[in-house]
């Protein structure tokens, strides 16, 4: 599960699931649906492998959406399908999405950047938990 909250002139994500590679579905998720209005019309035409290297969950969860914005802003490809999976070394994930489409997708936040501030990765007594905020 995922909610955005508004923060100055950025947005936030807050993020709670019940395991840590949930946790990184859900972020992706949320991104997903602060780029795009429709994310239900997004299909999984396409499927591209992500491998990041890194053992702090904050930083390898801000690496994950920041590769995940960078191929959105350089190929413009909108994800709707994730399998993470985290490994001592990193993550390795499989993304399935499509090239956005303007005559389909409606865009809704232009997303300039994912930031440190306020990035924290928590374990709770019911899983995991994480905020963010997102420069729009």
């Amino acid at each position: 599960m995922f909610e955005t909250f508004d923060h100055t002139a950025d947005i936030g994500l807050r993020i709670s699931a019940t395991t840590l590679e949930e946790l990184f579905v859900d972020a992706a998720r949320g991104l997903t649906s602060l780029l795009v209005e429709n994310v239900g019309d997004v299909r999984p035409a396409l499927t591209e492998t992500i491998q990041l290297a890194g053992t702090e969950t904050d930083y390898l969860l801000f690496d994950w959406l920041n590769e995940l914005l960078f191929r959105f802003e350089t190929g413009k490809l909108l994800c709707c399908e994730f399998d993470v999976r985290l490994t001592e070394q990193g993550l390795k994930a499989t993304v399935r999405g499509e090239i956005g489409d303007e005559s389909r997708h409606r865009l809704a936040h232009e997303v300039k950047a994912i930031t440190y501030h306020g990035l924290s990765v928590q374990q709770t007594e019911s899983g995991w938990q994480t905020e963010l905020i997102l420069d729009i």
